[in-house]
């Protein structure tokens, strides 16, 4: 008897959640208006771009077919992912909000449809949404940015995006450190250049002192110059000097100067790669790619919440209208945006764990999204 009723249940539920023609008319909707609208703000977009840019590439003779396909149709993928989220939101809210004005949700309501039922739906064409979203972001788009900054650099920037950066400590293999009291990504020299070699205990075996080092770009080789070595063996220990002398460093100049942009040059494998390399060095760039990491994550799950706010802020009538709910929805979208800036900023200048910072809007949105369920109309 159980067993029966569990199967008439199975079915029953099976039943509910088969796609129906009201649910491909609200798929249809969702997805035409959030489309529509990403390709108007991105047509915006690449004109002011244009017009902002278009006495660089003239004055840098920028090839029309580099312009065209290097940066704009690398420029679209990347634009379009960073406000994806937000136009998920602005689309929920505008074509619900009509279908609330014409009293369409009113119809399904008294239908026998739930409310629960209709959000059916919503969560198909926002999990479309947000699988496009991901494979974009850690597949697509990465590859694009590294083509578009690499477009930039040669027909955009008067000059190089990498930072001189200061104490640089880097863990290169076992028990074998490298620290750099500064390094200039220009001239490719670093002052106050040490590698220290540690045994299995932990106790000194050699250490290699300079002034500073420079990186040799036709043999792909560090020098370090005005340096003394000390060769620790037992209670003994050696010291020798000289003028200069080539290191078997396998670090490159961009591992102490990385542009802080390539971040979003890694696909998903690379990411993953790259932080496991970082936390062996024991680097202070570990943080922002974490950062990078969760946020991959975060933002296709909040295509789901904004989703959920959307619909239960707009399926009701309220005075004034479409405008009014899209206002409303134009604020909690751009603070849900602040507030990720915000997380992802005390993460990186704080103590602030980076996967709980990339997911604190997300928790806080969602407890939103609840109280506003409750409110919607039943």
């Amino acid at each position: 008897m159980e067993r029966h009723n569990d199967k008439k249940t199975l079915r029953e539920t099976l039943s509910l959640l088969r796609i129906k023609r009201i649910d491909r008319y609200i798929i249809k909707k969702f997805l035409g208006t959030f489309f529509f609208s990403l390709l108007l703000i991105l047509l915006i977009a690449v004109v002011f771009d244009f017009a902002e840019k278009i006495d660089n590439f003239m004055e840098k003779n920028a090839p029309i077919h580099a312009i065209i396909f290097d940066y704009y149709m690398n420029f679209i993928p990347y634009f379009a992912m960073l406000f994806a989220p937000l136009f998920v939101f602005i689309a929920v809210i505008f074509f619900t909000s009509k279908m609330a004005i014409n009293t369409e949700i009113i119809a399904i309501l008294n239908s026998g449809m739930s409310f629960k039922r209709m959000m059916w739906p919503y969560f198909l064409a926002s999990l479309v949404i947000a699988i496009f979203i991901f494979m974009l972001t850690n597949f697509v788009i990465p590859k694009a940015n590294l083509i578009r900054m690499n477009f930039e650099d040669k027909y955009y920037r008067s000059s190089s995006r990498r930072m001189a950066q200061e104490n640089i400590h880097r863990q290169i293999d076992k028990n074998v450190y490298v620290y750099m009291g500064a390094f200039n990504p220009l001239s490719l020299r670093g002052q106050n250049f040490s590698i220290a070699q540690f045994n299995d205990s932990g106790r000194l075996k050699s250490l290699l002192s300079a002034s500073s080092v420079k990186y040799d770009t036709t043999k792909h080789k560090w020098t370090a110059l005005n340096y003394y070595i000390r060769h620790i063996k037992g209670d003994e220990e050696e010291i020798t000097r000289g003028r200069e002398i080539d290191t078997t460093l396998i670090l490159k100049p961009e591992d102490f100067s990385r542009d802080p942009g390539v971040v979003g040059t890694m696909t998903y494998r690379q990411l993953d790669n790259y932080i496991d390399q970082l936390r062996l060095q024991g680097s202070d760039e570990l943080k922002l790619f974490l950062i990078e990491k969760y946020r991959r994550y975060a933002n296709p799950f909040a295509v789901f919440i904004l989703t959920f706010i959307g619909v239960s802020l707009s399926s009701r009538k309220i005075r004034g209208g479409l405008g009014m709910n899209i206002g409303l929805g134009l604020v909690l979208s751009f603070s849900y945006i602040l507030f990720l800036q915000f997380a992802s900023q005390f993460s990186l200048k704080g103590n602030l764990n980076p996967m709980l910072a990339m997911w604190i809007p997300n928790i806080i949105y969602s407890v939103i999204a609840l109280v506003l369920y409750k409110l919607a109309p039943k």
